[in-house]
């Protein structure tokens, strides 16, 4: 494994095949370095760094961060985790007794249990519709999310790329269905940055979450959320701290490090946190636009595409690609088995790391190619499902 020239940059084991990009990301050594940098500049002047500074190179990291999204940087806060960001807004969704909360069935197990949690304690509901796999298209898709909408339904929660199925969905005309029915807009976009080009001003959603830390490499614990204006300043921050006593008391004291704006002043400063991950993410976008302008996004679709169909194929089932999706992720589907236990001994026996997944009873292998990988780790992958399943 890792035999090409762009592998080298990763502190991956070279004794293990990864496939599962799509979890935790992998860092490249130079941005792993550069978060190290950030970091002991921090430690050589902890009051002036975080006290004095932080909050003014955030400001300049999320500029760098909004031209990449097509979003102002007043509009965007960074946040640890997509799941922080939706359960932020998940907090702030204002539901109250009869309401709708609307998903997909494919979306985020943690993201949805936020919804759920928040519309129990609202008397809400939180409903999903189906989109059967395999995809059947976009049309299809907002056909049955329109069909799904009720009077009662207040948010619709979808995922921009679905984690268990690797599907990509029709977020903006999605929005723009959402908007057209008073409807608020919360996209779970947590696989989009640096998998897919993204552009938040044309997308239309009200909330949009995405990670850093997945596809566009940055450190782990980087993500954003964007919220357009009009709901800043409702957004209910998961910790009440020095940016909410500012703007209560009107004081400038605490600008250094909880920011001016409405969104900086709920989200930025949450207690002592590194914001070293949070600084590297500028590094990240000029490593994304390297691997870009190399074609390596193309390269890694059309190799999990192949590998995903090859093993249906093997295994004398169904394909489930999705056609023109751009996706470096998909499915690759497992006859009827221990799902947990092929997972287990594709790692151990064969030094495969890739999850199981589940949709409507069936079982699926989730494949992500990234920059590291190439055809010799589809062929470990296939080798050992040949020998995992020797009848078919």
């Amino acid at each position: 494994m890792r035999s090409n020239k762009l592998a080298q940059a990763f502190l991956l084991d070279p004794s293990v095949t990864f496939l599962n990009h799509g979890s935790f990301g992998a860092r490249p050594l130079a941005l792993v370095e550069e978060a190290e940098r950030i970091r002991r500049e921090i430690e050589a002047g902890p009051v002036e760094f975080l006290g004095r500074r932080s909050s003014a190179l955030l400001e300049g990291a999320l500029a760098e961060l909004g031209a990449y999204l097509g979003a102002p940087p007043a509009d965007l806060a960074f946040v640890e985790n997509a799941t922080t960001a939706i359960n932020a807004v998940a907090r702030s969704a204002r539901l109250g007794p009869g309401d709708e909360v609307l998903g997909s069935d494919h979306e985020y197990g943690a993201c949805e249990l936020a919804w759920k949690r928040a519309c129990s304690a609202a008397g809400a509901v939180y409903r999903r519709f189906s989109v059967p796999l395999p995809y059947a298209g976009d049309e299809d898709f907002l056909a049955r999310l329109e069909a799904a909408i009720t009077p009662r339904t207040r948010v619709l929660f979808l995922s921009h790329i679905t984690s268990p199925t690797a599907l990509r969905f029709p977020a903006q005309a999605a929005c723009r269905l959402a908007r057209e029915r008073g409807i608020l807009s919360v996209i779970d976009g947590a696989h989009v940055p640096g998998h897919l080009p993204l552009d938040l001003g044309s997308l239309g959603a009200d909330y949009y979450a995405g990670n850093c830390h997945k596809w566009l490499c940055a450190p782990l614990g980087s993500a954003f959320l964007h919220v357009r204006p009009e709901h800043q300043a409702g957004l209910e921050p998961l910790v009440t701290s020095w940016g909410l006593v500012a703007e209560a008391e009107g004081t400038a004291a605490h600008d250094g490090y909880v920011g001016t704006t409405a969104l900086a002043r709920r989200l930025r400063w949450l207690g002592t946190r590194d914001p070293s991950a949070f600084l590297a993410v500028p590094a990240a976008l000029r490593y994304a636009r390297g691997l870009a302008m190399a074609g390596d996004g193309e390269r890694c679709a059309e190799l999990a595409a192949g590998t995903a169909r090859r093993a249906a194929e093997l295994l004398g089932l169904e394909p489930l690609v999705q056609e023109g999706s751009g996706l470096r992720m998909a499915l690759a589907p497992l006859p009827p088995c221990d799902a947990g236990a092929v997972k287990a001994a594709l790692f151990d026996r064969y030094r495969v790391e890739i999850p199981a997944t589940s949709y409507g009873g069936a079982s699926f292998l989730r494949l992500s190619f990234f920059a590291y990988n190439d055809e010799s780790d589809a062929e470990a992958l296939l080798g050992a499902l040949r020998e995992l399943f020797p009848g078919r």
